[in-house]
């Protein structure tokens, strides 16, 4: 048996939400587990956990009953999200639950997203039924893996149209919840006696053949632990580093879902540091490995340009500068970084990494030979003056900091460099490669 969670807004959509439960009902391994974030409480006998149910634990004493219903529809929406993502954290930590769903307009969908988010890990199914699923879906999804399926019409009532979306949506909630059961279990057995690591490896197009050497090297030997016996496996979790990829990571790394970090690609912040850029992780990129305190080998990938849209979208002031721009597809045109610009990328790397508080944990590869397939010689962003600009930025930020810099004359997807990278890893892990596999 799996189980479902049905999230909902009952005093407004429960014969929608009713129609939906039973579509996954259909099939007999699933039960279903349907919560009431609606504003006022509704009595019926298949919501299991009724709006004041709800609220009791995990709401705030003060906002019930009658000052529920004073609050602003924003603040509503924000009081019943944060109930629902406790109660659900918690039936997700005693491995009762396996998929969740929602459907609603914008309202219902403002609530049921930060719930999917942020209670439940990546790889739990997840699904929103949405009015607004057919636009930008980002503020949503975020760097989550939320399946939105758009409803065509509006959730206000049930015709052929709304019946059609719902009944394919319950079914593939119900599959993707069985199967997620199933894996469950089947990692539980599997994993006995093994001791496997989990790598993140962030990557653009114009490092993919280090990321793809990385890979192979890490796959290629036995490793161990100096204080244990049992083998190490490793697996290698790779990040496009388009802004969500490295938002993804960060996530991974605070929930404790990886070992180690090679963050071989750091384009993003340039896209962060240079108004305008597209792929921009924000902020916090680089600060969840410094804050668990894992290892980490950072490097420059990628750090020679910034990620516009198709080529009318270049803002105007970069084109009367006469920018050197490089049409990486129809859908993409880069720019490549100034002096200026790789300074700031330059101190906001250094800046994250001085709070680096344990010697030979996190090490700084400077690749320069040049940062991608584009700056290396003769390459259409080759510029060794604006890199060195970069390299002595960044060396002169963690000077006297517990971080090693490296210097390399070779380019970043050079194989040989690539391999140093990936025994730079093992090395700031602590491990040992054995031999290697037939």
């Amino acid at each position: 048996m799996a189980t479902v969670v049905l999230l909902g807004t009952c005093d407004t959509k429960l014969e929608e939400l009713l129609f939906l439960r039973s579509r996954i009902l259909e099939n007999k391994h699933l039960q279903v587990v349907m919560i009431d974030v609606g504003r006022q409480p509704v009595s019926h006998n298949a919501i299991t956990i009724s709006q004041p149910q709800l609220i009791s634990p995990y709401g705030d004493a003060t906002t019930a009953g009658s000052e529920l219903l004073d609050l602003p529809r924003a603040d509503l929406i924000k009081f019943m999200s944060s109930c629902a993502t406790a109660a659900i954290k918690h039936l997700c930590t005693t491995n009762t639950i396996h998929g969740i769903i929602s459907a609603g307009g914008s309202g219902g969908t403002s609530l049921a997203a930060p719930v999917m988010r942020d209670a439940v890990p990546i790889g739990f199914p997840k699904m929103l039924v949405s009015t607004v699923a057919s636009g930008d879906v980002s503020p949503y999804v975020g760097e989550s893996d939320i399946a939105m399926l758009y409803s065509v019409v509006d959730i206000a009532g049930l015709n052929a149209v709304l019946r059609g979306v719902l009944s394919n949506a319950g079914a593939a909630i119900a599959a993707a919840a069985l199967s997620y059961a199933a894996r469950q279990s089947e990692s539980e057995t599997q994993e006995e006696g093994k001791d496997i690591r989990r790598v993140g490896i962030t990557m653009f197009g114009v490092t993919t053949p280090a990321v793809t050497t990385i890979r192979r090297h890490l796959s290629s030997g036995t490793f161990y632990h100096p204080s244990s016996p049992t083998p190490i496996a490793f697996e290698t979790l790779v990040f496009h580093a388009t802004g969500s990829g490295g938002r993804a990571m960060e996530r991974l790394i605070r929930a404790g879902e990886l070992d180690a970090v090679l963050d071989l690609t750091t384009t993003e912040i340039c896209d962060f540091v240079v108004p305008g850029g597209t792929m921009s992780a924000g902020p916090d990129r680089l600060s969840a490995a410094v804050e668990k305190g894992i290892p980490c080998i950072v490097s420059l990938g990628a750090t020679d340009m910034v990620n516009f849209g198709g080529r009318g979208t270049v803002p105007e002031r970069y084109v009367k500068e006469g920018r050197k721009l490089y049409e990486h597809n129809s859908a993409v045109t880069l720019m490549r970084t100034d002096e200026d610009e790789v300074r700031k990328v330059g101190e906001f790397v250094s800046g994250k990494l001085r709070g680096v508080e344990e010697e030979g944990r996190v090490e700084v590869w400077i690749p320069r030979g040049g940062v991608s397939v584009l700056s290396t010689a003769g390459g259409v962003f080759e510029d060794r003056k604006v890199d060195g600009v970069l390299f002595d930025t960044l060396k002169s930020g963690l000077c006297g900091t517990r971080v090693r810099v490296v210097e390399d004359e070779r380019d970043v997807n050079d194989e040989g460099f690539a391999k140093d990278v990936a025994e730079a890893l093992l090395r700031v892990m602590g491990l040992e490669k054995c031999g290697l596999h037939s």
